[in-house]
């Protein structure tokens, strides 16, 4: 991935972090200080807090829905109602009966 060629030709979609780091790399003498642009460049290749944090919004949204299933609804109502990601096609409840 360093090397700057993506996977169809042209530059990788990391290449601009991987510049900022080896730029940085190469005119400190202290290594330690360019965390930054290192922790951007891994996170461009790897996704680690992206993935880390749709982790934790899934997880709240299966507890959120556990919680209203004890409350008297069932499991798969609230799934099939509360979508995660929803474009709006598709309406539930009464406004839907109505036309």
């Amino acid at each position: 991935m360093a090397s700057g060629f993506g996977y169809h030709g042209g530059v990788s979609r990391c290449f601009a972090y991987w510049q900022e780091f080896s730029k940085c790399y190469a005119q400190t003498d202290v290594p330690s200080k360019c965390t930054a642009q290192a922790d951007d460049y891994l996170e461009c290749l790897h996704h680690t807090k992206e993935i880390a944090r749709a982790k934790a919004v899934k997880a709240e949204f299966i507890r959120k829905a556990e919680h209203q299933a004890h409350e008297g609804r069932k499991a798969a109502d609230v799934l099939a109602d509360g979508v995660i990601v929803g474009v709006g096609l598709i309406q539930r409840g009464e406004a839907a009966h109505s036309k």
